[in-house]
């Protein structure tokens, strides 16, 4: 628990502004530790493959807003269903997150880094499909621990054979 003003003013001063700061650091820490938990076993259960309701509970918040290459969505279910269909494209895969840079402030936090995504294609060839790119997000902190308010995923590059993409879904190529 961070020390508040109060007691401050009833105990030595510089050794309450001591606890305090280290109080607001080791919280700022802890913050730091559960954001990058999150992301990377958000990360780590797009290629286990369950995506479920609870998946989506532990990673978004209700409200959340995704925008990925194959389209935007709003709102938690929206975005579970989104990702399911873009998943559904591949037969196996394995995605990377690195170089985060986390800004917290209160209860908010964003966070920016680059992912690497390896996909076979689900069409039974094969055939691998890479994307590079950049990740934003947005996080709240929730009763529940830290969730993805807004996501947005930038693809820088690709090389390989983009999957089959139904008519109302957007381009997998770099943008």
């Amino acid at each position: 628990m961070i020390p508040n003003e109060a007691t401050a003013a009833t105990t030595d001063p510089t050794a309450e502004s001591t606890a305090l700061r280290t109080a607001r650091q080791l919280q700022h820490l802890t913050d730091r530790a559960d954001i990058t938990d999150l992301l990377d076993r958000y990360l780590r259960s797009l290629d286990e493959g369950v995506l479920d309701e609870a998946w989506g509970r532990a990673f978004y918040t209700e409200d959340a807003t995704a925008e990925m290459p194959i389209g935007t969505v709003r709102g938690r279910d929206a975005v579970v269903r989104r990702i399911r269909e873009g998943m559904a494209l591949f037969d196996r895969t394995m995605h990377l997150g690195g170089n985060p840079v986390i800004d917290v402030d209160g209860d908010r936090a964003t966070v920016h880094g680059a992912q690497l995504s390896t996909h076979v294609l689900a069409d039974g060839s094969g055939a691998l499909f890479l994307s590079g790119g950049r990740a934003d997000n947005t996080l709240v902190r929730t009763p529940d621990g830290w969730r993805i308010a807004t996501s947005v995923l930038r693809i820088a590059w690709t090389q390989g054979t983009p999957p089959h993409l139904p008519p109302d879904r957007g381009p997998v190529a770099a943008a």
